[in-house]
């Protein structure tokens, strides 16, 4: 039987050009093969041998556990499957260059007549590699540098620093990151950093320096994430002109908290997804591992996705949380939920709405917001089957609430608050989506539901960012 070259499938991902690493052009599977090899396709093999050609600092133990199912394999297309699940594998481990797959028959004085041998040929990163991006968050964009030193200890580790600089932030910080060997999704990392923000709603400056440890693991369906973090945090006024309260807010503080998230996401894209759901719950709690703060915060996220008729799509969002104080000291203005601007409730001006004081925004200990959107076409299709189907027109309507709580008073008390002065807004506009990274909208909103203090953004409003409503 001839040989079979499964090459690969689909291109390594890559967050920024590599310094010092030439992307090769990957080729489209191609599969060279004698004419009676049909005849082998439904009949039973055996894979007699796996050789990993290329290896250098990599240890042989990390990769039986991601080949071990070609072994099983039982006929010819059955090799060619799970040969190519295992190369995924491999690329996902982020220590391979390049990984391709060639399968023969077996040589030599034990191989059996339908025996094969598997050869993965790999080309290991280089002991060090440098990237440059660019990064979208909420509403600001941010450049980074990255240094990178992949397969540390040859069992997949990685040591990362990165350096951002963007318009509201400027952080850098040093990780390592290690996952169980056969068990991707099952890893550590540990993060020392510093993160200065600026956030010109509460006339805030805010300077975090901490570290943090975090086991991230499946269950079932789900996605669960344990995380200690301690912090040392500095507030300070952005101008001169900020408000007593914020003042008040200003000083050291030191937080250690706890938090554990969870998350189920079945969508078939993260930025512009067309079916599918998300569920995520996320709750932390400070003080019991020492530090100044001391308070349990819930918060969640639901997102459904259903595909209607003419290629349109009808999305549904609510997110909400609480921030519950724990013993008398008040919560900060660091730890309070913030809404409002074109990633959550549109028409309104970016964090500002809610508990304020002299014009700056404080935050709140309570919120929900819900959002219900329409997707479809460009009118008459341009550019259909190209660029234009990264382009979607949008209609919506948002609606939340957000304030403080006095805790004595009771869940039914609390309830009758948030459902009291609900903003809401609603208008149309375009959506463009960057590859499966973010998304950007340009949107004419009308805000209505506006109280005193509120800031709107009444007609054109642009967005851009990774997480919306």
């Amino acid at each position: 039987m001839g040989t079979v070259h499964a090459r690969s499938l689909d291109p390594l991902p890559m967050h920024g050009p590599e310094l010092g690493v030439q992307a090769d052009d990957i080729d489209a599977p191609e599969i060279e093969q004698e004419p009676k090899q049909e005849v082998l396709e439904n009949k039973d093999v055996v894979v007699q041998r796996v050789h990993i050609d290329g290896l250098g600092r990599t240890k042989e133990d990390l990769l039986t556990y991601e080949i071990a199912e070609v072994f099983r394999a039982k006929n010819l297309i059955d090799v060619m499957r799970r040969s190519h699940e295992a190369r995924q594998k491999l690329l996902r481990l982020g220590i391979f260059r390049k990984v391709e797959v060639v399968i023969d028959t077996s040589r030599g004085e034990d191989a059996l007549p339908n025996g094969l041998d598997v050869t993965f040929e790999v080309t290991e990163l280089r002991r060090m590699t440098g990237s440059y991006n660019t990064m979208v968050g909420n509403n600001e964009g941010s450049m980074v540098l990255g240094l990178k030193l992949p397969n540390v200890f040859g069992r997949a580790e990685k040591l990362t620093f990165q350096f951002s600089y963007g318009t509201k932030e400027t952080s850098y910080g040093l990780s390592f990151f290690k996952p169980q060997p056969g068990h991707f999704e099952r890893n550590i990392s540990v993060n020392v950093y510093k993160v200065t923000g600026q956030f010109p709603w509460s006339s805030l400056r805010e300077t975090d320096r901490g570290v943090s440890a975090e086991l991230s693991f499946p269950v079932w369906k789900t996605s669960q994430t344990l995380k200690w973090e301690g912090v040392w945090r500095e507030l300070g006024c952005l101008a001169r002109t900020a408000s007593f309260a914020v003042r008040e807010e200003s000083g050291h503080s030191l937080k250690s908290s706890l938090s554990h998230a969870m998350v189920i996401d079945t969508r078939n894209s993260s930025i512009l997804p067309r079916r599918g759901g998300l569920l995520k719950i996320h709750q932390e709690l400070a003080g019991y591992t020492g530090g100044d703060a001391s308070f349990l915060k819930e918060d969640f996220e639901i997102q459904l996705n259903k595909s209607l008729f003419w290629d349109s799509v009808l999305s549904a969002s609510l997110w909400g949380g609480l921030l519950l104080p724990i013993g008398e000291k008040p919560t900060s203005i660091a730890d309070r939920f913030y809404l409002g601007g074109p990633t959550s409730i549109r028409g309104f001006s970016m964090y500002s709405m809610g508990p304020q004081s002299e014009g700056d925004y404080l935050g709140g200990e309570a919120y929900w917001a819900g959002g219900l959107h329409l997707y479809t076409p460009l009118p008459f299709r341009p550019g259909r089957g190209g660029f234009g189907d990264l382009f979607r027109t949008h209609f919506f309507l948002n609606a939340g609430n957000l304030c403080n709580l006095n805790y004595g008073e009771g869940p039914n008390a609390h309830l009758k608050k948030l459902a009291e002065c609900i903003r809401w807004s609603y208008g149309l506009g375009i959506v463009l989506r960057l590859g499966n990274i973010a998304r950007l909208e340009l949107n004419y909103c009308i805000p209505m539901g506006v109280q005193s203090g509120d800031r709107i953004c009444d007609g054109v409003q642009f967005g851009a960012g990774i997480r919306f409503l």
